[in-house]
C-alpha cells in the first residue's frame, strides 16, 4: 500500500499554530524566517498572525501562525490563543538550559491545567549558540520529558539564523493536526489503539467481497485504488505481502492478507512515520479525527415534535434479526442467544459496545446462562433508537447495515393526534415509573426483565431503564420501555415544559401497608396529571399498589378507589413482584398505551377549566343561533316590507 496527499480531516479552514514560551528563547525570528525565509535583523517584541504559502507544504492546506508574549501583563491573550490553538510550538534556547526545565516545570502542565489537548512540538530554538563544547543527543534530553508529557508529538532543533529545520517545524506541527498519532497509536505499549483497531476491521471487512477472511490480490488491488488512486503491480504486491510474511506468518495464507497482517500493516506504517498512509485510508471511508463516522455519512439532524419518538423500521429490524443469528455461534446447538463474548464480536468493528453503559447495560433481560435472548437483542436496539436514534443509526452502520442510513429509522405520529384519532400506530412505548422511596419501582423494573426479588432495599440515585418485548395475540410484538423516575427527580423532571411529551404512559407505585406512601405517590399523580393538562401532554395513568403480600394500612381500599373514582382512571393494580404475582400489570400498561385517549386522569382544577369550556361554548351556540334567528326574522321583514312597497 502506498500513501498520497489525504484531506485535511479536522483541520477545517485551515491549521492554527500557537508559538509559545520564555521570553527571548527565539519564538519570532522562527515565525519570519519560516515566512520570509530571511532572517530577521529587527523583530517586533510579538509578531501579528503570520500565513505561511499554501504551497510550502504538500497537503496545501493554510497555515496561520500565531505569535505570543509570556509577560504577565498579557497572560489573557496568551490564554485566549492557547485554547483556539489546533497545535501548540513550545520554544527554549538550545543555549539556554533553564529554559528547557521551564517546559517540564511551566509550559507543559500550564497547558494541561488549561486542558489544552492538541499535539505539541518542541522546539530548540538558536541552535547555532550552543556551541560543540558540550555535544547533548536530543533523543537523550527529551526522551524522560517526553515520557511525562504524551501530548509531545515531535521534538526538533533549528537555527533561524543558519536557515536549519525552519520549514520542518511547522510541517510537524501541521501533520500533528492532520495526522495526529494519539487517535492510532499507543506510544507506551507500541501498539495500535483499540478504536484504530475495530476501524481497521471493519474497512478490511467492507473490502473482503468475497467474505473469506483475507484480502486476494484483486481486494488489495480494489482497496489501493479506492484509497489512493492508483493500482498495485504486480510485484508490488507480492512485496507488501512478503514484508508481512517476514514479520508475521500468520499474516497471510494461501487466500491472501488476512486481518492480522492488514493491521500489522497499519502498525508499521505508523512504527515508520507514515500516518498519512492510515490516516488517508480511514479518511477515504468516512472516519473523522475521532475515529467516528463523519456527519455527513449519517442521517441529518432528526426534526420532531416533542411528543413524537423514533423507532426501527422493518428493513432496519429484518437486518437485525440476521445479525444476531450470524454471531449466535452456538446455534447448531440451539442455544437460541448472544453471550457477552459474542456481543463484543458483534461491535467490533464499532468505536466501542454503546451497551457496556448507562443506561443500556443491565437493561434488557438475559438468559439463565447470562446471554441475551433475540427479543432481548431487538429490544436495546429499541431502547438505543428511542434515547440516540442518530447514534443507533451509526451503529447499524459500524455492524454492516448497507442501505441509506435514514431507510433504517421512522418518526412516529404526534401523540397528541393518536388522542385525536384514539389509537395509535407505535410499536415501543415508553412508561414512566413515579413513586416514593422504597414503594416497589425497582423491584417492579427488576421483574419486567426476570430479576429476581432483591432481599436489600437498594436505592435508583439516577434515571433508569428497563425493555422488554411484550408478546401480544395474533402473533404481534411491542417493545416496552420502563424508565424509572426517582422520587427526588420529580420535581426537576416536571420542571420542563416538555417533560411529559416522551411519556406514553405514567405508572404511580405505592407501597400499600404504609399510607404515607400512598400520600406521596398521590402527591406525585396530582402533579403529573396538573402538567399534563397545562401543557397538552395528558398522558394515561395507572395507579399500582405493590406489596400486596403485607397487610394494607387501615384505609388504604377506601384512599385509593376514592382518588381513582374522583380522577377518572382505573382502581389500583394490587401487585406483589416477591411473590411472583404481577396481576398482568405490563399487558395493562401496554393496552393503557395503546389506547392514549382513556385512563387520562383529570385535577379539580382541570374539570373546572372542562365545565367552563362547556359553558362558554353551550353560550356561543346560544349566542350564534340567537343571531340565526334574528337575521332570518330580519330578511322576512324586508320582504314584507318591500311587498307593501310594491303594492302601494
Amino acid at each position: 500500500m502506498a500513501g498520497g496527499a489525504p484531506a485535511a480531516g479536522g483541520a477545517g479552514n485551515g491549521v492554527r499554530i500557537v508559538v509559545a514560551g520564555d521570553a527571548k528563547t527565539g519564538k519570532s525570528s522562527l515565525i519570519v524566517t519560516a515566512a520570509a525565509e530571511n532572517f530577521p535583523t529587527n523583530v517586533p517584541p510579538v509578531l501579528p498572525p503570520t500565513r505561511l504559502p499554501v504551497d510550502l507544504y504538500p497537503e496545501r492546506v493554510p497555515v496561520t501562525i500565531i505569535d505570543t508574549s509570556s509577560s504577565p501583563e498579557n497572560r489573557d491573550r496568551l490564554v485566549e490563543d492557547l485554547t483556539r490553538a489546533d497545535a501548540v510550538v513550545l520554544t527554549y534556547a538550545c543555549d539556554r538550559p533553564e529554559t528547557l526545565d521551564r517546559l517540564s516545570t511551566h509550559w507543559l502542565p500550564e497547558l494541561r491545567r488549561l486542558e489544552v489537548r492538541v499535539p505539541v512540538i518542541v522546539v530548540g530554538c538558536m541552535l547555532d549558540k550552543r556551541g560543540d563544547q558540550q555535544p547533548v543527543s536530543l533523543e537523550q534530553v527529551m526522551s524522560p520529558i517526553m515520557q511525562q508529557f504524551r501530548e509531545i508529538e515531535t521534538c526538533i532543533e533549528c537555527s533561524a539564523l543558519n536557515h536549519i529545520q525552519i520549514p520542518e517545524v511547522f510541517y510537524y506541527a501541521q501533520k500533528a493536526v492532520l495526522h495526529p498519532t494519539a487517535p492510532l497509536f499507543d506510544q507506551e505499549q507500541q501498539v495500535l489503539k483499540p478504536r484504530c483497531v475495530r476501524a481497521l476491521k471493519r474497512i478490511f471487512i467492507l473490502c473482503d467481497h468475497d467474505r473469506d477472511g483475507a484480502l486476494s490480490d484483486a481486494e488489495l488491488n480494489d482497496f489501493q485504488v479506492k484509497c489512493f488512486n492508483a493500482p498495485l503491480q504486480a510485484s508490488e504486491i507480492v512485496g507488501v505481502k512478503r514484508v508481512v510474511q517476514e514479520k508475521l506468518r500468520e499474516g497471510v495464507d494461501e487466500r491472501g492478507l488476512t486481518l492480522t497482517g492488514f493491521l500489522f500493516l497499519h502498525a508499521l506504517f505508523i512504527e515508520k512515520g507514515r500516518l498519512e498512509t492510515t490516516w488517508t485510508v480511514l479518511r477515504k471511508f468516512g472516519y473523522n479525527n475521532e475515529i467516528r463516522l463523519c456527519d455527513d455519512q449519517l442521517p441529518p439532524p432528526i426534526k420532531k415534535y416533542p411528543d413524537q419518538s423514533v423507532e426501527l423500521t422493518t428493513e432496519a429490524m429484518e437486518f437485525l434479526r440476521k445479525i444476531f443469528f450470524t454471531y449466535d455461534v452456538d446455534c447448531v446447538r440451539k442455544d437460541g442467544a448472544l453471550r457477552s463474548h459474542e456481543v463484543e464480536d458483534l461491535f467490533s468493528t464499532a468505536p466501542e459496545n454503546p451497551w457496556n453503559e448507562a443506561p443500556y447495560v443491565d437493561a434488557a433481560e438475559k438468559t439463565a446462562l447470562g446471554g441475551l435472548s433475540l427479543d432481548g437483542f431487538l429490544s436495546l436496539w429499541a431502547l438505543m433508537t428511542l434515547l440516540d436514534p442518530i447514534r443507533s443509526v451509526e451503529t447499524l452502520i459500524y455492524i454492516g447495515y448497507g442501505s441509506d442510513p435514514s431507510s433504517a429509522i421512522r418518526v412516529t405520529r404526534r401523540r397528541r393526534l393518536d388522542r385525536k384519532k384514539q389509537q395509535t400506530e407505535r410499536t415501543v412505548y415508553q412508561c414512566f415509573v413515579f413513586g416514593p422511596k422504597e414503594s416497589g419501582k425497582s423491584a417492579l423494573l427488576n421483574a419486567f426483565i426476570g430479576r429476581p426479588f432483591p432481599e436489600e432495599h437498594v436505592p435508583t440515585t439516577g434515571n433508569r431503564y428497563a425493555v422488554n418485548v411484550i408478546n401480544q395475540p395474533e402473533g404481534l410484538k411491542k417493545t416496552l420501555v420502563l424508565r424509572e423516575i426517582p422520587e427526588e427527580g420529580v420535581k426537576e423532571l416536571l420542571s420542563k415544559k416538555d417533560a411529559l411529551a416522551a411519556c406514553d404512559v405514567a405508572v404511580f407505585v405505592h407501597d400499600s401497608s404504609r399510607e404515607p406512601s400512598w400520600e406521596k405517590a398521590t402527591e406525585m399523580l396530582v402533579d403529573v396529571a396538573s402538567q399534563g393538562e397545562a401543557t397538552g401532554y395528558e398522558v394515561p395513568c395507572l395507579i399500582v399498589a405493590a406489596k400486596d403480600d403485607l397487610d394494607p394500612y387501615l384505609t388504604e381500599i377506601q384512599d385509593s378507589t376514592r382518588v381513582s373514582q374522583d380522577m377518572g382512571i382505573e382502581a389500583p393494580i394490587p401487585l406483589s413482584t416477591k411473590l411472583g404475582d404481577f396481576s398482568n400489570i405490563f399487558h395493562r400498561i401496554v393496552r393503557a398505551a395503546e389506547h392514549p385517549h382513556l385512563s387520562i386522569p383529570e385535577t379539580s382544577a382541570g374539570k373546572s377549566r372542562r365545565q367552563y369550556h362547556r359553558l362558554l361554548n353551550r353560550s356561543l351556540v346560544f349566542i350564534s343561533v340567537g343571531a340565526a334567528v334574528a337575521v332570518v326574522g330580519l330578511g322576512v321583514y324586508r320582504v314584507y316590507s318591500a311587498k307593501r312597497n310594491s303594492s302601494s
